[in-house]
């Protein structure tokens, strides 16, 4: 069977996508289709903050975009030199939170040492954190996309932990959604919605006439 997977294609160099191999494994035929675009933001302001850890107590990393997001920073304004030196020997002093082993192992490639990879979501991560921190310590710093869930800020807040967001990647649908679901779409194949926010954009273009004309 072919089986359309609405996500992007797995960066790095890690092998290949683990969908794609299980359905491989199971004798199937995968194919990656991307429903998400997303648009860096504010990273001036994201690089003046990651190059004060003085001011912060922490960093915190939900999502693979954010850490995409620094090594943006870093060499857009060639500053990988100094951020190797010293700046991430700096933040290594302070707990770096993240969610998910993609997303530790993209902070690994920064240099600098996750917790937390084996909490699998932003409420289990926000139970470890009011754990470990005081309600004293200088603000947490997280940033983040424009469509994350409250859930770790809200813990936080309610728990006394400060905290300081800032979005840096915005999110929308893929400008080639319509097309490239035309181009794919048959009986036979098997759809498989990977996100919330990948079946909202792609339910809009499956469940009418569009995809039909």
């Amino acid at each position: 069977m072919r089986v359309l997977l609405l996500k992007e294609p797995k960066n790095g160099e890690s092998g290949p996508d683990p969908y794609i191999k299980e359905l491989e494994s199971r004798g199937h035929k995968g194919t990656l289709l991307p429903v998400l675009s997303f648009k860096f933001v504010s990273l001036n302001t994201l690089t003046d903050k990651l190059f004060q850890p003085e001011k912060y107590g922490g960093l915190i990393f939900t999502s693979p975009r954010a850490v995409e997001a620094v090594r943006m920073c870093l060499e857009a304004d060639e500053r990988r030199e100094e951020w190797d030196k010293a700046l991430k020997n700096k933040w290594n002093t302070k707990s770096i939170y993240v969610v998910g082993k993609a997303t530790a192992s993209l902070v690994q490639n920064l240099g600098l040492n996750p917790l937390g990879e084996d909490t699998g979501t932003a409420e289990v991560l926000s139970r470890l954190i009011i754990e470990r921190e005081a309600t004293n310590i200088p603000p947490l710093f997280f940033p983040c996309g424009s469509i994350k869930r409250e859930v770790l800020p809200t813990a936080l807040r309610e728990n006394g932990v400060p905290l300081e967001t800032l979005t840096v990647y915005q999110t929308a649908e893929h400008p080639n959604l319509e097309k490239n679901l035309k181009n794919y779409f048959t009986e036979q194949l098997f759809i498989c919605l990977c996100t919330y926010r990948a079946f909202h954009f792609a339910l809009k273009w499956c469940g009418g006439s569009r995809l039909n004309s």
